[in-house]
């Protein structure tokens, strides 16, 4: 297993890039060094050496050239040098000097001698600069570079973190005992997710905190989002791809130009010379014999450097090969997904997958190594270690809080999963999950005997297999909140004794979704917000233990309402916001019906209300947020009626037949265009709470003052300008709002109101301060005492 350490040494210097050299482009560097010794060595001898060296001569009979001999002292065996190292033949005619020798020397090095003898180390040297130049140009390049910079880096990063390690530990600990448990034919009982995912950690008792502290596993972290941010950024180009090409095919061009003609000017070196230097004038000779000393060396080194050029060929032609024969731009990591837990590891493609198969040809563990941080799983694991370290018992205990139904709820908002922790808070009842991305149901779950009740707000939830049988034997309340169908989970219609399902679906849910309700037969109250068409036939025909069901349809007319019929034991219908225009009158057949709620539609009349006292059991009405302009006479028909809700309508007057209704104990006419009150209201001998806010009631009738049970009484932003001294024959009032009036002063016989208290009186402060001081001090007195 390689380490970061290994990693270090190839980061570090000009041995930066080279964990993204194949082996070819390695051999082919160590080539051009050779190429560059033999530049090297050609220029020394070419500096160390004399280059060409003459002597006269004159025409033989065969046309040849041989020196001038002296036959009385002629010895052809016999020579000497001059104190300057030029040859002095004896016998031989020679009346140059060493002047003459140097000139004639340097013409035929010039003239004479082959250009490519000449110039041998140099154009080594230049042709050796443009194979390495060519070589390295992409790691220079600045589209180029920064990209390979910032994956090396990453990658050292990747390999140098405790949290590679503990994955690849992890998967190998994994294999270690499924084979251990094949050899002794044993079962191993583990917790498995819903896709089948088994954590390693369970099997092996690795503990993941042992391992990771918590500095580590933030710098783990931000690895992840590096790794994320660099894929989406070199995924989106191959120009890596296509520069490393590029610099193969300049490569390959630039050994066909030396094959051309290197071969055939190696043959031109040669060691001797005829030369032709017109100065007879002055020397006496027209015609000199020369030897080039550093021909055959210069050959051998040529021959050297042609069958290193040849070589270095090869291995253009095999990375040319190599990019040919199969997809550099898609890489796939279908072994290391079979091969470990990490089975959602993704596949890439351009420049990230080309440097990857790059990688591969140095060393293919460094890529395993790295695959760590593409997956989600992997990440999701350390996010959830993270997680444990911040969220602690104590700390999820100072955040349970009692709701309105007394219940021991928690809400957890913005975090990456489920802490542990949670699992051992055994109190715990009410669990409410918001924007959690990752929300894991374990088999700990178990051990939260009290919960049942559970928010999932745009919350993406799992659960293992253990864990959802226990869920679905005591979750009794689901709230779901999500906008993407695609991760809606499907486990909640397992949860068999579900009691209550609020739903908040986008108006793009399918069918099949909502067809999983029918698996809920115990299901008591649905909640259903949604723009759809028409009532999903599954609620009437499968659910048909529903008591209460609530259609929130967001503006879009609901046009099919017949299948009601067929919920004969709903006791509670919602319609809010689905644009009806009339009171559908297929709720006319559920008997059983004791609320009806048509918040929020185009209501202009209610002529129908008639039809509602064949509902016997029938006893709250709730008709606001419309544009009802009248209340019909025959409302009085309705003796079950105990509430009545027509707040936010267009209704001036009301009938006196209202009040025929005995029962009633509840008015709201809030925000409507009520100009009086009629006096047959003390009628209503059970009325305990009249708000008609937001009106243009000037006077009250004494009728009102007749209703002794009335405890809240609502009269703000209207045009009353007194308020009758009979208010305090409502000894049970606890609520007085008279805010928005054109009152100067309020009655001192409020003090007979004996169970109003100065919290419960909502006045503006200047008519507050009009009260008597011993009013108000003993309203005080009362509220301390009941503290």
């Amino acid at each position: 297993m390689l380490s970061g350490s290994e990693l270090k040494h190839f980061v570090s210097g000009r041995s930066l890039y080279r964990v993204l050299q194949p082996w070819w482009d390695v051999f082919s560097h160590h080539l051009s060094i050779m190429m560059l010794m033999v530049a090297a060595v050609g220029g020394t001898l070419q500096i160390a050496q004399y280059k060409i060296l003459c002597v006269p001569c004159q025409l033989s009979s065969d046309h040849g050239c041989t020196p001038p001999l002296d036959l009385g002292t002629a010895n052809s065996n016999s020579a000497s040098y001059t104190s300057t190292g030029i040859p002095l033949l004896t016998g031989i005619i020679n009346d140059l000097d060493l002047q003459q020798y140097s000139y004639i020397d340097a013409v035929c090095y010039e003239k004479q001698l082959h250009w490519f003898a000449k110039f041998f180390p140099y154009l080594v040297l230049s042709q050796t600069l443009i194979f390495i130049l060519v070589s390295n140009f992409w790691f220079k390049y600045p589209s180029t570079s920064s990209r390979l910079v910032h994956f090396v880096s990453i990658l050292h990063k990747c390999c140098d973190s405790p949290w590679t390690t503990r994955a690849l530990s992890e998967t190998v600990a994994e294999q270690s005992s499924q084979r251990s448990s094949l050899g002794k034919y044993s079962v191993l009982k583990s917790s498995s997710s819903t896709d089948g995912d088994v954590r390693p950690s369970n099997l092996v008792g690795i503990d993941p905190i042992s391992i990771l502290d918590k500095k580590e596993g933030e710098q783990a972290k931000a690895i992840f989002e590096k790794v994320k941010k660099f894929k989406i950024h070199v995924e989106e180009k191959d120009i890596i791809y296509r520069l490393y090409m590029s610099q193969i095919l300049a490569k390959l061009m630039l050994f066909f130009i030396i094959m051309a003609y290197i071969p055939y000017v190696t043959t031109c070196i040669s060691f001797d010379l005829d030369c032709v230097v017109d100065i007879q004038a002055f020397t006496g000779y027209q015609r000199y014999r020369c030897v080039h000393s550093l021909a055959t060396i210069f050959k051998m080194l040529a021959s050297f450097y042609v069958v290193l050029v040849i070589i270095y060929g090869l291995m253009c032609f095999y990375s040319f090969w190599w990019m040919l024969r199969r997809s550099l731009k898609q890489y796939s990591f279908e072994s290391v997904r079979e091969g470990s837990s990490y089975s959602d590891i993704p596949d890439l493609k351009n420049d990230f997958a080309f440097i990857l198969h790059l990688l591969d040809q140095y060393n293919p563990l460094f890529s395993r190594r790295f695959s760590v941080f593409l997956s989600e799983v992997s990440e999701n694991k350390l996010k959830q270690i993270n997680l444990n370290y911040i969220w602690t018992v104590e700390k999820l205990t100072q955040k349970l809080t009692r709701n309105i139904q007394d219940k021991v709820e928690l809400q957890l908002l913005l975090l990456s999963g489920i802490p542990d922790a949670v699992f051992e808070l055994k109190e715990l009842e009410v669990l409410k999950l918001e924007l959690i991305p990752d929300a894991r149901f374990l088999l700990k779950v178990t051990q939260l005997v009290n919960l049942k009740e559970i928010w999932l707000n745009h919350t993406i939830a799992t659960v293992d297999l253990p864990a959802l049988s226990f869920l679905s034997e005591n979750i009794k309340i689901l709230s779901l909140r999500c906008t993407d169908m695609d991760k809606a989970p499907q486990w909640i219609f397992s949860l068999i004794n579900l009691r209550e399902l609020y739903l908040n679906l986008p108006p793009e849910s399918n069918a099949e979704f909502i067809n999983g309700l029918a698996k809920l037969k115990n299901l008591k109250v649905l909640f259903l917000k949604n723009s759809i068409p028409c009532i999903p036939q599954v609620i009437p025909c499968s659910l048909s233990s529903l008591q209460n069901l609530s259609v929130n349809n967001e503006g879009t007319r609901l046009m099919e309402l017949n299948n009601l019929r067929m919920m004969v034991n709903l006791t509670c219908l919602k319609l809010v916001n689905c644009d009806l225009e009339r009171i559908p009158h297929s709720v006319f057949s559920l008997t059983d019906l004791r609320e009806i709620d048509l918040e929020g539609n185009n209501l202009k009349t209610i002529e129908e209300v008639i039809s509602f006292q064949h509902l016997l059991r029938l006893c709250t009405i709730k008709l606001w947020h419309n544009n009802i302009a009248y209340i019909p006479m025959h409302i009085g028909a309705l003796e079950s009626l105990e509430q009545l809700y027509l707040s936010h309508n267009n209704i001036d007057t009301i009938p006196p037949q209202l009040f025929l209704c005995s029962k009633l104990y509840l008015i709201d006419l809030s925000h409507n265009s009520l100009t009086f009150i009629p006096d047959e209201i003390h009628y209503l001998k059970k009325l305990q709470y009249f708000a008609v806010t937001n009106n243009n009631v000037s006077s009250l009738p004494d009728g009102l003052f007749q209703c002794r049970m009335l405890r809240s009484l609502l009269l703000g932003n209207n045009s009353l300008s007194v308020l009758p001294p009979r208010v305090s024959e409502l000894v049970n009032l606890v609520e007085l709002e008279l805010t928005g009036n054109q009152l100067e002063t309020l009655p001192v016989e409020l003090e007979g109101c004996l169970s109003l208290r100065s919290s419960g009186l909502i006045v503006e402060d200047c008519l507050f301060s009009s009260l008597p001081c011993a009013m108000k001090e003993n309203w005080l007195r009362s509220e301390k005492e009941q503290v």
